[in-house]
Parts: structure tokens; C-alpha cells; sequence
């Protein structure tokens, strides 16, 4: 049976322009999906759009167009964002397509059958922006909203209401039978004392007050309200309930599919509280891993189009090139935790591990072979000393840290290992000196074995490093005369043997730390609304 994976992220608002916040969950998925892709994994990687709601009506009507013309423009920015970081995703869902508003509405319809849900009247306090109701003590003297701190106003309109009661005792089951349901656990912890143990109300699913929305199909005056629409693009987008549902059998029903959701921190209660006790109602299993990850913020706070502190990729990716800021990305913030994006830090990345590192372990090793060896790879011989053997070792650890820590979604602590084998390599040739050993005939065996190991760390390194430089690994196949590289070769000593070198153009071009800081200030400051061509 084959190995299956779906990972999903959150999909997005599309009420401005996409910023480098976007990309970074995004790239990151990315990452994950190619990294599985590569190790033999049956793949679907799913983004998409959020489309509905009364913040989407709003803005359309400040800009004179329909909502579906605004959100049409806000979309070919996504796509032209994606296109631009190299995100290889399967499917790019819009909750407004008809594959989506009709399932959304049989889904709504069952619930209704089952007495999920039920007419009734609500009264309270709403947030347009959090598109969320709050109670009388969430909101304080002030009426504020206690997750945005933007103003709410007083609701008063009929809608359907899901029972979560019913769910809530089989949800805190799930949650002790699968501890890594959701990660990082704290997130667990959260909402299990802030909102479940305090008593979980009934969610409001629909609304009167705004038309841009899924209409009930039995009570068509109301639309479905955004969190029920938009959570269930998750199946929706793999054909549930539809003609052809072939990718939902095999990634979601197939119990031997992993499925993973990557979420910001500010929708976790609606992917680990409401989308679990959705599922449910349908008599369908539940994610095995909602992923939390940190927000890559500005040194002024969260990035935002609102605060005017998002950072456009676009200048990034054009003057660095898309490998360099996929490997920012990846690098520079532990999966899981928040980070801030500084100039600073985005130079020493690309100075340290990519010229200084990757990029001149590769120069080297190439500049050696082509010197000793007329360009060709030589024999892997047998281990000549303890040296040669810690690099061996070193070779087949790292390939099983890099797919442990990969599979548990430690990203960045996978690739850090990757790196650490690279450095250990650059190490090794300062150690054996194999301009010293070219010397000596005699030491000729033990200089062939140190410039095989050297080119096959480069290889396995390459191939690791493979999901997130899905350009610069391919150069340095090319330089080791690699046509079709395979991660099963990672452990396969001696598989480079008599291919010949191609020296080309430096990986990575160092950074004038100075200047380019310089350069990347000035993008952060510039237009906002920056766009590829």
C-alpha cells in the first residue's frame, strides 16, 4: 500500500494584497509536500481563498465593484505569489467556486437532518473584522474585541446555530487519544481551559444581516456563515459528496492517509474546536495533526497590510533570487515559534549557510576533483580512518534525523541537520588536506576516498536540501554530472563514481552585508502593493 499525505494550509482572506506572512506558511507547506513528494509519498497539497463574509461585501462597496469582482482581483495576486516562490500545490481552492457552494450546501443540509443545527435567535456583540461573536464579558466596558481590540457592534438577527454540547465530550476524547492532535501542545491547553472547560456555547452558522454568502438551500434569506463554509474546503476541494471523489477516498477516508492542517495561532479554535465536531456530524475521521505555526512578524509587531509593516517578497525574490528566500524562511524562524524578519538576519542566512557553507563546500570540492582527478569522481573506497568513518556515519544519521524530524514537522530543526553535515564536510577537508595527500602516490587510495565522500555529502545534501532550493540543488546535481537524482541514493556509496564534473557559476553570490541591508530597508518601506509583472 502506498504511502499517503495531505497537508493543507490555512486558506487565506482575501481582503488586500499577500505579503511575505502569507508566503511563509505557505513555503513551508511547500516544503513539507516536496519533502514527501521526493521519499515516495503519495502527495496532495492544498491552499486556497476564503471568500465569503461581510468584511468582503464591505470593502467591495468602499471600491465600487462587486464582491466577486473584488475578490477575482484579490486571487490573481495569490496566484501570481505562489507562482513566484515556487509553491507546488495540487489544487488551489475558492469558496466561490460552484465545486464548493453547492457541496457546502448538501453539508448544511445533512447537519440540518441530523439536528445539528437549528433555528433560533441571536443577540450579542460581533467582530466584522475576526468575523466572530462575543459575549457581554468578552468584550468588556469598552466593547472591544478581545482577539483584534477592534471596536464590535450589537447583533440582533435570527440564524442557525450548531449544538456543539453534543460533540464537546467525544472532541476532549479524541484530544487524549491523539496527543499530537494539535501542535505545539500548548495550543491544546488553551483551548481546552479558555474555552471548553468554561462551557462551550453553540455556534451561530448563518446570518441575514449580508448576502455575500452560501445560501441555505431550505431557508434561502440566510447565507452560511463563514466558518462552516470555510473550514469544509478541506474536503470539499478533494470531491466529498461530489461525481468524482477518488481524492477523497484515497487521502481522507483511507485511514492510512496522514492528514495535516497548518494554521496560524488566530484560527486555532476554529480548526481544533469546530472542524473536529463538524466532522463528526458527518460521520467522517478527523485530521491527525492541526500544526500550529509562529507568525513571522515586523520589529513593530505582526505583519499586517492594516498597520502598513508587510513586507512584499517580490523585491526579495528579484534581487536574491526565490531560493535564497525560501531558505530565509525555512531557517530563520523554528516551525512552531514566532520570529521577526530583519535585514540583518536575512544577509547573515544567505553569507553564512548558503556562500560561506553549501555554496563553498561545492567550489571546492569541484575545484579538487577537476584538479586531481581530470573532473571524474572517483572510487568510494573503504574507510582509510576514523575520519572517513564519522563522515559515513554522519551521511546515514542525518538522513534519518532529516526524515524524523520532517515527519514530526520540526522543519527547521530537519534542515538545520542537513546543514550541520555540510559544515562537518567542510571540517573534514581542512582535516584530511588532500592537497597534502595529493603529494604523496602513495596516499592516492585515501585521497580518492576523501574526494568521493566530499562529493557524495554534496550529493545527499543536495537532496535534502532539494524541497526548499528547487533551483540551486539542481546546479549542484548538474556540477556533479547528476541527470537523475534519487533520495534512495542518499545512503548509496559510491554512486557517483566516473561521472564527470561541470563546474559552473558559484551557487550563491556573497552579499555585501552593508549595502544590502541598505537595499532591504528600503523594500520595506517602499510601495505596499507591490506586484509581479
Amino acid at each position: 500500500m502506498s504511502k499517503k499525505f495531505y497537508i493543507t494550509t490555512p486558506i487565506y482572506y482575501p481582503s488586500a494584497s499577500p505579503h511575505l506572512g502569507h508566503a511563509y506558511c505557505t513555503t513551508l507547506c511547500d516544503v513539507i509536500a516536496r519533502g514527501k513528494r521526493m521519499r515516495g509519498f503519495e502527495t496532495f497539497f492544498l491552499t486556497g481563498l476564503d471568500e465569503h463574509g461581510e468584511k468582503i461585501q464591505k470593502n467591495a462597496q468602499a471600491k465600487g465593484v462587486t464582491p466577486q469582482q473584488f475578490v477575482d482581483e484579490v486571487a490573481t495576486r495569490f496566484f501570481s505569489l505562489w507562482e513566484a516562490m515556487g509553491i507546488s500545490n495540487d489544487d488551489f481552492i475558492r469558496t466561490t467556486q460552484p465545486r464548493h457552494e453547492k457541496t457546502v450546501q448538501k453539508i448544511f443540509s445533512k447537519m440540518l437532518e441530523k439536528d445539528d443545527i437549528y433555528l433560533s435567535t441571536y443577540s450579542g456583540w460581533y467582530c466584522v473584522h475576526e468575523e466572530s461573536y462575543w459575549t457581554e464579558t468578552q468584550v468588556g466596558e469598552n466593547h472591544l474585541c478581545p482577539e483584534c481590540g477592534r471596536p464590535v457592534e450589537q447583533k440582533d438577527e435570527e440564524a442557525y446555530f450548531y449544538r456543539c454540547q453534543k460533540y464537546t465530550d467525544e472532541l476532549l476524547a479524541y484530544y487524549d487519544s491523539n496527543p499530537l492532535f494539535i501542535t505545539p501542545e500548548s495550543r491544546k491547553n488553551e483551548m481546552v481551559n479558555t474555552f471548553i472547560k468554561p462551557g462551550l456555547l453553540d455556534l451561530c452558522v448563518s446570518r441575514t444581516s449580508f448576502s455575500w454568502g452560501i445560501q441555505v438551500v431550505e431557508n434561502p434569506k440566510h447565507v452560511i456563515y463563514v466558518w462552516l463554509d470555510a473550514l469544509t474546503n478541506y474536503i470539499t476541494a478533494l470531491g466529498y459528496l461530489q461525481e468524482d471523489d477518488s481524492n477523497f477516498q484515497k487521502f481522507w477516508m483511507d485511514e492510512e492517509s496522514e492528514i495535516v492542517h497548518v494554521i496560524g495561532a488566530d484560527i486555532n479554535r476554529f480548526h481544533t474546536i469546530y472542524w473536529p465536531m463538524f466532522l463528526g456530524s458527518l460521520g467522517l475521521r478527523k485530521p491527525n495533526r492541526v500544526f500550529v505555526h509562529g507568525l513571522l512578524m515586523m520589529k513593530d509587531g505582526k505583519m499586517s497590510k492594516s498597520k502598513g509593516n508587510a513586507i512584499s517578497a517580490y523585491p526579495l525574490i528579484e534581487r536574491y533570487g526565490v531560493d535564497a528566500v525560501r531558505y530565509y524562511l525555512v531557517s530563520e524562524v523554528p516551525f512552531g515559534q514566532n520570529g521577526t524578519f530583519t535585514p540583518e538576519q536575512f544577509v547573515m542566512r544567505v553569507n553564512q549557510d548558503l556562500v560561506n557553507n553549501y555554496g563553498n563546500l561545492l567550489n571546492r570540492t569541484a575545484s579538487m576533483i577537476i584538479k586531481y582527478f581530470g573532473g571524474i569522481i572517483p572510487e568510494y573506497t573503504k574507510a582509510s580512518d576514523a575520519l572517513d568513518e564519522e563522515i559515513d556515519a554522519l551521511i546515514r544519521a542525518t538522513k534519518v534525523a532529516y526524515e524524523t524530524l520532517n515527519d514530526d514537522l520540526q522543519v527547521t530543526a530537519a534542515y538545520e541537520k542537513v546543514m550541520e553535515l555540510i559544515s562537518r564536510a567542510n571540517k573534514f577537508i581542512e582535516e584530511k588536506a588532500p592537497w597534502a595527500l595529493a603529494k604523496d602516490p602513495e596516499k592516492k587510495p585515501e585521497l580518492e576516498g576523501v574526494m568521493a565522500r566530499l562529493a557524495h555529502v554534496i550529493y545527499a545534501a543536495s537532496l535534502m536540501l532539494s524541497p526548499i532550493l528547487i533551483h540551486k540543488a539542481d546546479e549542484a546535481f548538474s556540477v556533479l554530472g547528476v541527470t537523475n537524482p534519487s533520495y534512495e541514493e542518499i545512503d548509496s556509496f559510491g554512486c557517483l563514481k566516473g561521472n564527470e564534473i561541470h563546474k559552473g557559476d558559484v551557487l550563491f553570490q556573497r552579499l555585501d552585508a552593508e549595502k544590502e541591508i541598505e537595499e532591504i530597508i528600503k523594500m520595506m518601506t517602499g510601495p505596499k502593493e507591490t506586484v509581479a509583472a
